[in-house]
Order: structure tokens, then C-alpha cells, then sequence
């Protein structure tokens, strides 16, 4: 009863550092590559490594700087963020050759699904078309590349992260989430449980994706809700959603966290980012043409405060997509939590969404409307001229972030 259909998940493996060692006249397999961001800064993430880097020395995306070896054969280099948007545009155009547009859904910048159903007939079996894409790409663009195989696109992207990454193309079906899924342990290396999941999961026993497909569903769904019953659904392989539409209906919001420049100790310039980042959350919004219920403020202290912070939510009685609103809602959440540490991150999202047409303006609030509307057009001058072109106040204060940003791809130098 379950869907049967062709997904590839297609990943470019190490695809930032495998696009500057193409850019460098190096073999992406075989070099030792590093991009980091700020070089002048040894705490500086490491944003992509290449496959031997995370194999010799264990260096991968989130090691920091320091962490780098000082080894003469490792090279460290600044990402191209525009370079790379670009690449994965071509590769994009790849899938087009086999599959029309309505059936590739862009999960990320290097990984992509595509539904070969009606493509069969013309290019052979899922297996033959994900072999002709991978040989094309790695003959066009120098790039390697992991392709998994399933009937869902959890399938899919479950494959690729557990056996194809590893043998390069992998096919699952229904028959193997007995022998392949239920072994996963520790649970974290499933995707879509990250480790406050996991840590939640094994409280309750659950050590293995074979013990949370067994478990109770009224019990997981009582503990979790919705996420419940998806983690129930998706330890046994099923996932019922469509090409281009998010694999966790569940968890759909429009988030933002920013980790500070430098450590943030008044409480003025802290409300300051928190303004830019509420009117960027809000635009996410917008562009969808949804407004929000449910609004979460979080904070991240200081390494010099021994670490720590506050994360919570606040529901709404008229859902919104107006930044002032949001702001005003994240102001009363600092308020109650704040103790006056020095702020390293700020992390704010939008959840419990619903379509921006179900909201009922008040008859109390005549300018409700206005408001809304406004954000609308702020968000088409920026849409037309650049997203630096027009700007809150703070932004132009030594506290405001949005100018440098607004430089930035990706959140990195272009």
C-alpha cells in the first residue's frame, strides 16, 4: 500500500572542497583540503574537507581551525560561495537531461532528489539512469558523487547516508529496513534525530531504529506528538510525501541563528541584532506568504560565561508575519530570561504556521493591514535592488550586523 516509486537522492560528496580542488588542478579524492572562513581567527569553522582529510585526521565540517594539523601537504583556502552556487547550478542542469523540472526537488546546495518514474522507459532502470548521471557529472565537472536509491524519498536519503556514501550507489527497498534500518545505532545516525532526540529516546530504552519501530506509537506519539508518530512511520521506511514538499511535515518553520562576531555585553546592542534578525525571520515568512503562531527566542552565552543560555517559545493569538510583532514578542522573552551575560548567539524562528490569507485583521487594530502590507513592499525593494538597500536604523549602529551580511553568500565570503 506504501508508495513505490524511483527516487535518487544524489550527494556531491565534500562538494565545497571538491569544487576548489578542481578550481586548483587537484584530484578532490586524493588531496588534503580544507575551506575555513576566517583565516586570522584559529576558532574559525571549517565549512568542507576533503574525503582524505576527514579519513588521516579526522577533520571535518564543524572541526574548528585550530584542530587543522600544521602538516605542509594540507591546504587551507577561502570558500567561493558564488562559485559554488554556480557549479551546483550546472549540476542541476544534469538532472534536467533525464527528468523535467517537476521532478527534481533542490534539498541543498550539493544535494538534490530526483523521481526517475517516467524516465524509465528511456534510460533503463533507477540504477543505469543514477550510473549515467554520477558518470556525467564526474566527467563534466571533475566532482564525485553518492546516489541513493528507494521507493519514498526517506528511503532514498536514508540509503545514501548509510551505504552509499560508502560504495558510491545503493538501492533500498521496503524488504530492507528489517536488515539495514533497524541495526542503526547509536539513533542520531539516522537522519532526522539529531542528539537532544536521540538523548529523549534512549530515556525511554530505545537504543536502536529496531526497538523505536516496535515501540508503543500511542506512547511515542503521547512523549512527542506528531514527531511521534513521523519517528514511528520512518523507523519502518515509510514516508508519504511528494517530490519538492519537506520529508518532516512536522517540523516546517523559518529560523535564524547567528553567531556573533564578537561577545555582545549590552543589552541595548543586543536588542539591536535581535531587530535585524526578527526582520529577516519575518521576510522567510513572507516570501512563503505565511504567518506565524509560534515564536522562539533563544540566546547562547559567552565561552567567558562558562557557556549556557535560554531557548523558548511564546504562542501568539493572531498569527503574524510583521516584524515589529515578532520583535516585540522576542523583547518580552529577554526580558524574562535575561540575565545579563555577554551573548555570543542569537537564535530566533517562526513555527505553527498557517497561509497568510487565513489571518482575521481586528476590528481594535484599523491598521493592522497597513503593517502587513508594508512589509510586503519593504521586502520588494530589497527583492528588486538588493538587500542592502534598504535597512532598519541599527543596522547602521556598531552593533548591526546586516550590512556586513549583506556582502556575504551563504553567510560567507563570495
Amino acid at each position: 500500500m506504501m508508495p513505490h516509486q524511483q527516487i535518487l537522492c544524489v550527494d556531491m560528496k565534500s562538494f565545497y572542497a571538491s569544487c576548489t580542488a578542481v578550481m586548483l588542478g587537484l584530484d578532490p579524492l586524493d588531496c588534503y583540503l580544507v575551506i575555513a572562513g576566517n583565516h586570522d581567527r584559529k576558532g574559525s569553522v571549517v565549512l568542507a574537507a576533503s574525503p582524505r582529510m576527514k579519513k588521516e585526521f579526522g577533520i571535518k565540517t564543524g572541526s574548528r581551525l585550530f584542530e587543522v594539523p600544521d602538516d605542509p601537504r594540507i591546504l587551507v583556502e577561502e570558500p567561493e560561495m558564488a562559485t559554488y552556487l554556480r557549479i551546483s547550478t550546472e549540476i542541476t542542469r544534469v538532472f534536467h537531461r533525464y527528468v523535467p523540472k517537476e521532478a527534481i526537488h533542490t534539498y541543498s546546495v550539493d544535494e538534490s532528489f530526483v523521481k526517475v518514474d517516467g524516465a524509465l522507459r528511456l534510460w533503463g532502470d533507477a540504477r543505469t539512469i543514477a550510473e549515467k548521471i554520477r558518470d556525467d557529472i564526474e566527467r563534466e565537472f571533475q566532482l564525485p558523487s553518492a546516489i541513493g536509491i528507494g521507493p519514498n524519498m526517506l528511503m532514498a536519503k536514508l540509503c545514501l547516508d548509510l551505504e552509499a556514501k560508502s560504495k558510491g550507489i545503493a538501492e533500498w527497498s521496503y524488504e530492507d529496513v528489517k536488515s539495514k534500518l533497524w541495526e542503526v545505532s547509536p539513533l542520531s545516525e539516522m537522519w532526522g534525530i539529531g542528539r537532544r532526540m536521540e538523548k529523549n529516546l534512549t530515556g525511554m530504552g530505545i537504543f536502536t531504529v529496531g526497538q523505536l519501530a516496535r515501540y508503543d506509537l500511542e506512547k511515542l506519539e503521547k512523549k512527542f506528538g506528531v514527531m511521534g508518530n513521523q519517528l514511528y512511520y520512518h523507523a519502518w521506511g515509510v514516508d508519504l510525501s511528494e517530490i519538492g514538499a519537506p520529508i518532516l511535515q512536522g517540523q516546517i518553520s523559518f529560523g535564524k541563528s547567528q553567531i556573533l562576531l564578537r561577545d555582545y555585553k549590552e543589552e541595548e546592542e543586543i536588542k539591536h541584532v535581535i531587530l535585524e534578525m526578527c526582520e529577516e525571520v519575518a521576510r522567510r515568512a513572507r516570501n512563503h506568504r505565511k504567518v506565524a503562531r509560534t515564536i522562539s527566542f533563544g540566546l547562547g552565552y559567552s565561552k567567558d560565561e562558562f557557556g549556557g543560555g535560554f531557548y523558548r517559545s511564546r504562542t501568539v493569538e493572531e498569527p503574524t508575519n510583521v516584524t515589529m510583532e515578532i520583535y516585540r514578542v522576542c523583547l518580552a522573552l529577554l526580558k524574562e530570561h535575561y540575565r545579563g551575560k555577554t551573548v555570543r548567539q542569537i537564535s530566533i524562528s517562526l513555527s505553527n504556521l498557517v497561509d497568510d490569507h487565513m489571518l482575521q485583521l481586528s476590528l481594535f487594530d484599523p491598521n493592522g493591514w497597513k503593517r502587513r502590507e508594508l512589509g510586503y513592499t519593504v521586502d520588494s525593494l530589497r527583492s528588486r535592488f538588493g538587500s542592502a538597500s534598504i535597512l532598519r536604523g541599527v543596522s547602521y549602529t556598531n552593533a548591526g550586523t546586516a550590512r556586513h551580511r549583506a556582502t556575504l553568500v551563504g553567510g560567507h565570503k563570495k
